[in-house]
């Protein structure tokens, strides 16, 4: 069944082979073994089980936590002549039961549906009557109590679920999962361990950076300056900071949306729309955005304040870059961060247990921001994950540390302080106490008489909050948890303080766009021809090809079906929907840039090939145009001129509208060249893939743009 896996994955995705993890994880779904993946975002999780789902008989059920999420996937499989559907509260109650009324009937392959669903008896007495493939948890880490997105009701349906005898196989799938929210879902779902499938968490196209000290709005004012044709999502931490923000970039002219739970569901639901068609570039949106948003091509995401975990920050800052191509995730930090967190962990309704797992969570967000190791590492490190390396070399703190400070002697200092403290107190008074200051709670707990007092006092507080900061974060200082955490001396601590360890810090600088090493301008062109495809369509643009796609056919410049096919992303079933439309569009590029260097593929690494050498001083079209007219076929000149066929058929074109003569009744009969005149009339401008919907089958874009092009519409 496998083989037959492979065939789907070239045909309907146009990917050559699967991905880590991919593989294992579908041969266990179709043994039939319930299955866990825990593969990082980005990573196909949606192919593992689509591609089972296609397989195996009967309906798959795919239960998501998001109507966002919905809709993306069922807008992606429907354009693939797969049939899906989704269930949620965004429908109408006659669209509900007419769409229920369809599944009884089994008209659809795929049904997405909310965890709240399965509360419905109604609901669950249609699924006990269906022939059922899999039921798949998307966002699984919601079913797991340690997740960091807990949900109660995707806890209750396992239960209701388990009751049922038709459900052959059960698949999680998470991007975020520690090692007991994985053997949490383990036990819900009676996962063996051999059917755990964990690629890693790492993303090598995300590059981390953190930015302190710099005014937050006028830092995004600048970045977004350097980034101006690419989308992205700016995160705040309340709908307040959204507003303001959104105020401030709508006034500078940006195209921006915005997006938190104080707007009304159909102004969220505008919001969203205009982001994923691509029609404004910019979401500033608390974190009630997003979770499932399939958009591909977000090249950054800024967070204007740190979250309250690392789960919660890697799955969100994950959103970019999900079509592999280098996105940037950039946290902005400060200190009034830490108390805005605090303050909503202390206003939740969670017992004191609870509480203090939080307050855990929250100290490793904390250590993340002042780490000056590998930022990916850290987050790797966090999950536990095996494949961690020291460095990744994207990282602002990989990056840019040039500007290296041996600060040996401060660290001993501030140890030592901690030490005559007792390790009864935490990073403020310490840093008030190393600064001598003057403050009531130093004197009332007679720390201004111990040796330490004042041993720093030529550096700021802040200074030396920070300094303390980036010591707990190295681990040459431990914290006990809790919302006031105190700081302890550990064995790295005492290495540091008999001299047998150098205690380094770095700076970091604010990250740039690299320069693109495909053609900027075709890649526009093909993003405007996609977006006007997918209008045209109503689905979003990337459900026709990703960046990622369009950007190799702005590097290789495909001319032909082969070549197209060779292109990741593009598959049997995506070419016979738009390969020769946008053929059409790259051929019409290299026309008016004949000399342009182009990119050749050799075992999936690229160099510079020279463009071709002319024949003659005589134009290039001109040149084909004789060997046309002396009787060659299109056929044999492009082979002869080691051209597509289409740039062919382009040079006769463009030397027709010179005024050079041809035998038209090559390309086209006189009932041919009627009909599309007549199609021509029903449409405001000549556009090819319009054209071609309204004729019959059997015409060609070559016929079609033929009889445009005698006729003088092109």
């Amino acid at each position: 069944m496998i083989a037959e896996a492979e065939k789907i994955l070239q045909t309907y995705y146009g990917f050559p082979s699967f991905r880590p993890g991919q593989k294992e994880t579908i041969s266990n779904i179709l043994e039939l073994n319930n299955t866990l993946a825990v593969m990082p975002t980005g990573g196909g999780k949606s192919i593992c089980y689509q591609i089972p789902g296609m397989s195996l008989d009967g309906v798959a059920i795919i239960i998501s936590p998001l109507i966002s999420l919905m809709k993306d996937q069922v807008d992606a499989l429907n354009s693939l002549g797969i049939a899906a559907t989704y269930i949620n509260s965004s429908l109408s109650t006659t669209e509900q039961q007419r769409r229920l009324q369809d599944i009884e009937a089994r008209r659809y392959k795929f049904l997405y549906v909310a965890p709240e669903r399965f509360e419905s008896s109604y609901f669950i007495q249609m699924v006990k009557r269906l022939p059922i493939a899999l039921v798949a948890f998307d966002e699984a880490h919601c079913i797991s109590q340690w997740g960091h997105d807990f949900r109660p009701s995707y806890r209750s349906i396992v239960p209701n679920l388990k009751a049922l005898s038709n459900i052959p196989v059960y698949v999680a799938l998470t991007a975020t999962a520690t090692e007991e929210v994985i053997s949490d879902i383990q036990n819900l779902l009676h996962v063996e361990n051999e059917h755990v499938i964990n690629t890693g968490f790492e993303r090598d196209n995300l590059a981390f950076h953190i930015i302190k000290g710099k005014d937050k709005p006028s830092y995004i004012r600048s970045f977004l300056s350097e980034r101006k044709n690419e989308s992205g999502i700016i995160y705040t931490a309340t709908r307040k900071q959204a507003d303001a923000l959104y105020d401030q970039l709508t006034a500078k002219g940006l195209s921006v949306a915005k997006y938190h739970a104080g707007m009304s569901e159909d102004q969220r639901k505008k919001s969203q729309a205009a982001f994923i068609q691509d029609e404004v570039l910019i979401m500033i949106a608390t974190n009630a955005f997003g979770m499932g948003i399939d958009k591909s091509n977000v090249r950054y995401v800024i967070h204007y304040a740190m979250p309250m975990t690392i789960e919660s920050y890697y799955q969100e800052a994950g959103r970019a870059g999900r079509d592999g191509e280098p996105s940037d995730c950039i946290l902005l930090f400060s200190s009034q961060d830490i108390q805005l967190q605090k303050f909503l962990i202390e206003q939740s309704f969670m017992d004191e247990e609870a509480k203090r797992q939080e307050y855990r969570k929250l100290q490793a967000m904390i250590n993340y921001c002042h780490t000056h190791s590998c930022l990916t590492s850290f987050i790797l490190d966090y999950f536990n994950d095996a494949h961690v390396k020291k460095t990744c070399d994207r990282c602002s703190n990989c990056m840019h540390r040039t500007d290296q400070t041996d600060m040996t002697k401060e660290a001993q200092m501030i140890l030592s302080c901690v030490k005559r403290m007792g390790e009864r107190f935490g990073v403020s008074m310490t840093a008030k106490v190393l600064k001598g200051s003057n403050d009531k709670k130093v004197k009332d707990f007679k720390l201004n008489s111990i040796s330490t007092y004042g041993i720093l006092s030529n550096y700021t507080e802040k200074a030396l909050t920070e300094w303390i900061h980036f010591m707990v974060a190295e681990k040459l200082l431990a914290t006990e948890e809790g919302r006031y955490p105190t700081l302890k001396l550990n064995q790295e601590s005492v290495d540091v303080l008999k001299g047998n360890r150098t205690v380094w810090m770095y700076s970091t600088v604010i990250p740039t766009g690299e320069s693109a090493d495909y053609q900027e301008d075709l890649f526009e062109k093909l993003r405007q021809l996609r977006k006007q495809i997918a209008d045209d369509q109503n689905v979003p643009p990337y459900v026709l090809f990703s960046d990622a796609t369009l950007k190799d056919l702005s590097r290789y410049f495909p001319d032909s079906k082969e070549d197209m096919l060779t292109i990741k992303g593009i598959g049997e079933k995506k070419y016979e929907q738009y390969g020769d439309v946008f053929l059409e569009e790259i051929q019409a590029w290299r026309e008016k840039n004949p000399d342009v260097k182009t990119k050749v593929r050799i075992d999936d690494s690229t160099s510079v090939a020279k463009p071709r050498p002319k024949n003659t001083d005589e134009p290039s079209h001109l040149v084909t145009y004789e060997m046309f007219r002396s009787g060659k076929s299109i056929k044999d000149i492009a082979v002869i001129r080691e051209m597509s066929q289409q740039t062919i058929e382009g040079h006769i074109f463009k030397a027709t509208k010179e005024g050079y003569p041809v035998a038209w009744g090559i390309f086209f009969t006189e009932e041919e060249e009627q009909k599309v005149l007549e199609a021509r009339n029903e449409i405001d401008e000549p556009r090819l893939k319009p054209l071609k919907d309204l004729l019959p089958e059997g015409y060609s874009y070559t016929k079609i743009k033929a009889v445009l092009v005698k006729n003088e519409y092109m």
